[in-house]
C-alpha cells in the first residue's frame, strides 16, 4: 500500500529508536476490536512506525503475559483501544493503568487511549482525554487518524496539519454520507462510481471501500461486490474486513463454489486466530448454508456453536446472539430449546421489544426474538418496520426471511399465525424450506 502524498507530508515521522526501545507503538486491544487495530497496524506501518502487535510479534508457545510486558515496557508509545464491547474487562483497567504508570515514570512516553465508539469511557479513566473514532467504525480515517500519528510522537499539529485534519473529518464523513445515500435509495451503480472515483479518504485505509461494498452485497449486487472488495484487499493487505466481507458475498452469492471459497477464507482466518464476533458469525453462516445443501446434523451444530463462541465473547453482540438462539431451535432436542429461550432473552435485555429508527437490522432482530417466543402478531409488526425502513435492500430482505422460514417449520404456527409473518416479507416469494437431517432433526 502506497500511503497517500498529502498525508505523508504532514503526518510526524516516527521517533528514533534509542536505548531498550524496540518499538514506537504498542497497540493494546481486545480481540472484538482485532479488525478495527488490523486497519491501524497497516496504516502505522506505512508511515513507518516499528509496530508491537501481539499476534504478528508473538509465535505459538511464547509465554503471553512476560512478552506483553517487556514488549510495552520496550515501546516509546501505547494506544489502548476501547469501546463498549470492552466495557466491563477486567483488562481494561488494568492496561490502562500500566500505561498511566509508564507515561509518569518513563521519559517520553506517549499514553494515547482511543475510542471506537459513542459510549462513556470508565469512570478510572476520567482523566485523560480518549481520541474519538465513533466515526470510523470499521477503521481509522479522517483528521481523527492525523490527531492520532501526532499524539504518538508527542507533538501538537501545526496550523496546516490542524486545518487539513478538519478538512479530511469533514471529506471522510461527506463520503461516508454517500455511500449511506446510495444504500437507503437503492443505487447500486452510485456505489461503484464512488469507488471509482476514489479520492483521499478511499486511499487512506480499507473503511469506505468495505462499507461500498457491504452496501453493494446489501443491494443484492454480489458480483460488483466481489470485485470491489478484491481491489481492497489488494491495496490493503493486511486488513481483515474486506476479507470477511468477500466472504459473506460469496456465501450469499452462492454460485459453483462459492460456498467453499467463503468457507476457506473465513476457515483460515479462524485458524491464524481471528475470532471477533464478525468472522465467528460469518463462518457460522455458511456452515448453515452447508447444512442446508448436505441435511448433516454436525454442520448445524457447528454454525450454533460459532455463533455461541462468537456470543460469549461479545455478550452486546446481538448479531451472534439470536443467531444462536435460532440454530438452538432448529436443532430442537429439549436442552436446545432451552438453549434458545436463554439467548433469546439474553438478545432482547440488548434490544428490547421496540423498533430502532434506521437501524434495519436490529429491528429485524427483535421482530425474529418476538417471533423465537412465539408472539406472531409482535413479531410481524417489527418485521413490517424493518423492511419500511429499509425498502431497497433487498438482499437483507431475503436473509431474515429465509431465516424465519426456518425457524416457523420448527416452531409449527396456526395458517393464520404464519400469515401474519408472510405479510411482513409479500414482495419476497414465498419459501419451501424442507431440509431432512440426518439425524433425523
Amino acid at each position: 500500500m502506497t500511503f497517500p502524498e498529502e498525508w505523508t507530508k504532514l503526518a510526524p515521522k516516527p521517533r528514533l529508536l534509542a536505548g531498550t526501545d524496540k518499538w514506537n507503538v504498542f497497540l493494546s486491544y481486545r480481540s472484538v476490536n482485532r479488525s478495527w487495530v488490523l486497519h491501524l497496524y497497516d496504516v502505522l506501518r506505512q508511515q513507518g512506525h516499528q509496530v508491537f502487535l501481539d499476534q504478528v510479534v508473538l509465535k505459538a508457545g511464547d509465554p503471553l503475559i512476560k512478552n506483553l510486558q517487556q514488549g510495552l515496557q520496550n515501546s516509546q508509545a501505547g494506544v489502548l483501544v476501547w469501546s463498549s464491547a470492552t466495557r466491563d474487562s477486567e483488562w481494561v483497567e488494568r492496561e490502562y493503568e500500566v500505561m498511566e504508570r509508564l507515561a509518569t515514570s518513563k521519559k517520553g512516553f506517549q499514553f494515547v487511549p482511543v475510542k471506537l465508539d459513542s459510549s462513556e469511557p470508565p469512570l478510572f479513566a476520567a482523566n485523560r482525554v480518549f481520541l474519538d473514532f465513533s466515526s470510523y467504525p470499521d477503521g481509522p480515517n479522517g483528521g481523527e487518524l492525523l490527531r492520532l500519528l501526532h499524539a504518538l510522537v508527542g507533538q501538537a499539529l501545526s496550523d496546516e496539519a490542524t486545518h487539513f485534519a478538519a478538512q479530511q473529518d469533514e471529506v471522510a464523513q461527506n463520503a461516508s454520507n454517500s455511500i449511506k445515500a446510495a444504500v437507503q435509495i437503492g443505487d447500486p451503480d452510485r456505489l461503484v462510481q464512488l469507488f471509482t472515483d476514489d479520492g483521499l479518504p478511499w486511499r487512506t485505509s480499507a473503511t469506505l471501500g468495505c462499507k461500498a461494498a457491504e452496501g453493494l452485497t446489501k443491494l443484492k449486487r454480489n458480483d460488483e461486490a466481489i470485485k470491489m472488495l478484491l481491489a481492497v484487499e489488494e491495496h490493503f493487505p493486511k486488513a481483515i474486513r474486506p476479507k470477511q466481507l468477500r466472504a459473506l458475498a460469496l456465501a450469499r452469492r452462492g454460485a459453483g463454489n462459492d460456498l467453499s471459497v467463503a468457507q476457506q477464507i473465513l476457515g483460515e482466518l479462524y485458524a491464524s486466530g481471528e475470532k471477533d464476533p464478525e468472522t465467528l458469525g460469518i463462518f457460522g453462516r455458511t456452515w448453515m448454508d452447508r447444512f442446508e445443501k448436505s441435511g448433516d446434523i454436525n454442520h448445524l451444530k457447528r454454525s450454533r456453536d460459532l455463533y455461541a463462541e462468537a456470543f460469549k465473547g461479545a455478550a452486546d453482540d446481538y448479531y451472534t446472539g439470536i443467531n444462536a438462539a435460532a440454530k438452538s431451535v432448529l436443532l430442537g432436542t429439549p436442552k436446545d430449546l432451552a438453549l434458545a429461550a436463554t439467548f433469546a432473552q439474553q438478545v432482547q435485555e440488548i434490544v428490547g421489544s421496540e423498533a430502532h429508527s434506521n437501524d434495519y437490522w436490529m429491528t429485524a432482530t427483535v421482530g425474529e426474538v418476538l417471533l423465537i417466543q412465539e408472539k406472531y402478531q409482535d413479531a410481524a409488526n417489527l418485521y413490517e418496520a424493518a423492511v419500511a425502513m429499509a425498502p431497497s435492500e433487498i438482499g437483507s430482505h431475503e436473509t431474515t426471511w429465509k431465516q424465519a422460514c426456518r425457524l416457523m417449520q420448527k416452531l409449527q404456527p396456526t395458517e393464520a399465525e404464519r400469515a401474519l409473518i408472510r405479510h411482513a416479507f409479500e414482495h419476497l416469494p414465498d419459501c419451501q424450506i424442507a431440509v431432512a437431517s440426518k439425524a433425523g432433526n
